[in-house]
Order: structure tokens, then C-alpha cells, then sequence
């Protein structure tokens, strides 16, 4: 099955300011979600923010939380973001697919992805949009994540099958913004 921009909603989970430095390869994994959140708004896919206990880990990394308006973002406690049913009452959680980044791969971003699957919900995971501590904890979830039916996809996977053709101006767009 194809992504679709009716049918998707993009879920950033937890990536916050004092988790960050100890996220192997972080930078690499924020820049993935920054550009996949600067597609999704150009191709008005709903975004869905989470932030796990703020107090703690501190706010969503500045560079991204500037780009999403404060009705997106939402605070949670459990390392699943479906545990408390917040989530899917949240604008685009309603939708049938949900493409996935954040951290922790092995923890929050895992323990949602198998709940939202749990829920009837089709789940593509972004591969290079998503981080743990230790790559070796990446590498396991991606695995599990996988067996138990999420699609690991790329973030050009995701924005090509949003767009579905070449030739139209906002394809011209995106691909001269986005993909060169």
C-alpha cells in the first residue's frame, strides 16, 4: 500500500532538547524530521508532536518546535504516545497511516509504533528520521518493528509517494526545494 496525503499524518515523537546530545547520530535524525515536517506542511499533511515529560527532557528541539503551531504538540508520560488516548483525538489522528519519526527507536518511538499497529492503524516508519543512544538499540527496533507489520521506509519513499507524479508545478516545487 501506498502513503497518501489524504490518508497520512506525520508523528514526530520526542525529540527534545536534553535527550538529543545522547542520540547517536542526532543531528542527522532532526534534519530527517525537519524536511519531512517542511513536506508534510507544503502537502498540508496533518503533524502530530509528541513530548515526553517536558519537565525532564526539556522541549521539543527549537529548530523543529519552531515550524509547528502549539495545537500539534502534545505532553505525555507514557513511552507509548497511544497509552493515554490523547493522540488520535488530535487533528490527523483519525487517519489510517502514520508516518513515524522520533526517538527513542527502541523505547517511545517502538512502544507507539506497536500500538498504533495494535490499533488498525497502517504504520511507515522512517529509517533515517528515527534514533536511539546506541545504534545497536536502533538496529533491534527497526527489526521488531518490522516482524510485527510497520513499513521502514525512507524519507524520499515518503514524499514520492505523496506526490504520486512528476510533472506538475508543486513535484517541480518540492523536487528543486527538497530533493536535489
Amino acid at each position: 500500500m501506498l502513503m497518501s496525503v489524504d490518508r497520512s499524518v506525520l508523528l514526530l515523537v520526542d525529540l527534545q532538547e536534553r535527550l538529543q546530545p545522547a542520540i547517536h547520530d542526532a543531528a542527522s535524525v532532526l534534519a530527517a524530521s525537519i524536511w519531512l515536517t517542511r513536506v508534510a506542511q507544503r502537502l498540508q499533511v496533518p503533524v502530530i508532536c509528541t513530548e515526553q515529560y517536558v519537565k525532564g527532557l526539556g522541549p521539543t528541539m527549537s529548530d523543529l518546535r519552531r515550524l509547528l503551531p502549539d495545537e500539534c504538540v502534545i505532553e505525555k508520560m507514557h513511552f507509548s504516545a497511544l497509552a493515554d488516548g490523547r493522540l488520535l483525538q488530535l487533528a490527523g489522528g483519525d487517519r489510517p497511516q502514520f508516518i513515524v519519526a522520533g526517538t527513542e527507536a527502541h523505547v517511545c518511538v517502538q512502544q507507539t509504533v506497536l500500538d498504533l499497529l495494535a490499533a488498525g492503524r497502517n504504520v511507515f516508519v522512517v529509517d533515517e528520521a528515527i534514533g536511539s543512544r546506541r545504534a545497536s538499540d536502533k538496529a533491534l527496533a527497526v527489526e521488531r518493528m518490522r516482524r510485527h507489520g510497520a513499513d521502514i521506509v525512507s524519507r524520499e519513499m515518503v514524499v514520492f509517494e505523496w506526490l504520486r507524479q512528476a510533472g506538475s508545478d508543486l513535484f517541480r516545487s518540492l523536487s528543486r526545494e527538497f530533493i536535489r
